[in-house]
């Protein structure tokens, strides 16, 4: 379940999921639906490690890193390509290839870490906060989740002209956050839920 929710994440994030209206506003989790899209659509890359799992057959079952030149090695198979494709491609592509050995196979293949976009999954806070950060994006993040996780706002912090900024589709847009009326109003309407990659800035008060 971990790793399946991590990956709504990276897909956002690669497929640059963003449409022209501001983000909505954190409502919790996201769906079984969302995560179930977001596990049939990453594609795996070097240095993710995959579990392969082989019913009945627990001697072709693995666990291994994909390697830089994108294949994992199997028992019986040898090297199997895995970088570039979902798991479920991946399962099926071995699933094919088992064919010739064993009945029937049924191979499920599960992502065990995400290593490849470590970097893309991130959400960065800048600016006057405490302790200003680069953190792993974990679904269900809000706004105010990042600012709290930086240590809240330093005294000279303006946080009604805080700013988001998220890239979709190599152009970057901006979505205004009024973090005082978050913090002193309980006005969760522009308390958005983040994305992969999202970048917050916190602005000093001009005196």
């Amino acid at each position: 379940m971990r790793f399946a929710v991590i990956l709504v994440a990276c897909l956002c994030m690669l497929l640059g999921a963003c449409g022209s209206a501001p983000p909505a506003p954190s409502n919790g989790a996201s769906t079984r639906s969302e995560r179930v899209l977001a596990v049939d659509e990453y594609h795996i890359g070097v240095d993710d490690v995959v579990s392969v799992s082989v019913w009945q057959n627990p001697e072709l079952s693995v666990t291994v890193p994909v390697r830089p030149d994108g294949r994992i090695s199997m028992p019986l198979l040898g090297d199997v390509q895995a970088g570039g494709l979902t798991p479920q491609q991946v399962a099926a592509n071995i699933k094919r290839a088992l064919s010739q050995y064993i009945r029937e196979p049924h191979v499920v293949v599960i992502l065990q870490e995400l290593n490849s976009h470590e970097f893309l999954s991130r959400v960065r806070v800048t600016g006057a906060v405490n302790n200003p950060l680069s953190l792993a994006f974990r679904p269900g993040m809000s706004v105010l989740d990042a600012v709290l996780e930086a240590g809240g706002l330093t005294d000279f912090a303006s946080p009604n002209r805080a700013v988001l900024y998220r890239k979709a589709d190599e152009e970057t847009r901006r979505y205004n956050v009024n973090l005082g009326d978050i913090l002193q109003k309980g006005d969760l309407s522009t308390n958005y839920a983040l994305e992969p990659g999202d970048v917050i800035a916190i602005p000093e008060r001009m005196f």
